[in-house]
């Protein structure tokens, strides 16, 4: 899901100050990762699958990376891993979710 220059912006300035707000300190948020994950299972599977898509990728992310480490790399390792996963089953049978 492609963002112009000035949603991009305020998407920066949003996501920056929620992750203060939830004391989540030094994280660079991939915003074109998330929509673009967002976007195909809203396509793939119904609309309302996009928030509990990123939802529950954030949520394993976060998981993972507890349980192997708080750096830096550990998370973003973690993000790409149950991001990849969301892809795969959205491929796979998107339009079939059961």
């Amino acid at each position: 899901m492609a963002v112009n220059d000035d949603e991009a912006q305020v998407l920066d300035q949003w996501s920056d100050r929620l992750a203060k707000a939830l004391q989540v300190l030094d994280l660079d948020v991939d915003h074109e990762l998330i929509l673009d994950l967002a976007r195909k299972s809203s396509d793939n599977v119904i609309h309302a699958a996009a928030p509990v898509t990123t939802f529950l990728v954030g949520y394993a992310a976060a998981l993972e990376a507890g349980a192997g480490g708080r750096n830096r790399e550990a998370a973003q390792a973690a993000v790409a891993n149950a991001a990849k996963i969301a892809f795969q089953l959205i491929e796979d049978g998107g339009n079939n979710p059961a």
